[in-house]
């Protein structure tokens, strides 16, 4: 919630002044359990905003293992339903999940995925530098500057110096931003 919802998605409809029947588009790095994901859609069904989102995967969790996770009933039970579509929805194709949600889940890692259009928000939720040191580089970043819009954020948990310098490097103008329970800060990256 604070990282990708209050620091990205709430954020830039704030600072915008985001139209509600203006779509926003959404990347996410990482699918991984699709909680990022549920709270969205949660927050469109809230904000009567319509999102359009993709999202990227090269190791799904399996529908076995996403059934025994609890995300749903501890945000709301009424999402139970949304919850398993994310996951039994078919890959590689857009989906309604919901008439304010397009959802559209990608079987690939990141070098090689090209996107047909922009983005005003990515959820750069991808692991550690240490678990994953290709997708932290100034080659990566450079890709997700090009697939933002103009005033479009990026918005990661992680605040590491190289990670900045990265950024940085690739044009994207950076605030570091307190971090939920347990990390000192996160980072918002806006491109200019």
């Amino acid at each position: 919630m604070h990282i990708f919802i209050q620091s990205g998605l709430r954020y830039f409809i704030n600072k915008n002044k985001h139209a509600s029947n203006e779509p926003i588009h959404i990347f996410e790095q990482g699918f991984g359990t699709g909680l990022n994901a549920l709270l969205s859609l949660r927050e469109a069904i809230q904000l009567n905003q319509k999102i359009l989102y993709q999202t990227i995967e090269p190791y799904p969790v399996t529908i076995e293992e996403a059934t025994r996770l609890n995300y749903a009933e501890m945000i709301k039970k009424d999402l139970r339903e949304y919850f398993y579509l994310l996951h039994a929805c078919e890959w590689n194709k857009e989906v309604a999940i919901h008439p304010l949600f397009s959802f559209e889940k990608i079987n690939t890692t990141l070098q090689p995925f090209e996107p047909s259009e922009q983005f005003h928000i990515i959820y750069f939720d991808a692991f550690d530098s240490k678990a994953q040191p290709e997708l932290w580089t100034e080659f990566i970043f450079k890709k997700m500057y090009k697939l933002l819009y103009p005033h479009g954020i990026l918005v990661t948990y992680s605040s590491k110096g190289a990670v900045q310098r990265a950024m940085k490097a690739t044009g994207f103008s950076i605030e570091k931003l307190k971090g939920p329970p347990g990390k000192r800060e996160i980072i918002r990256a806006e491109k200019n």
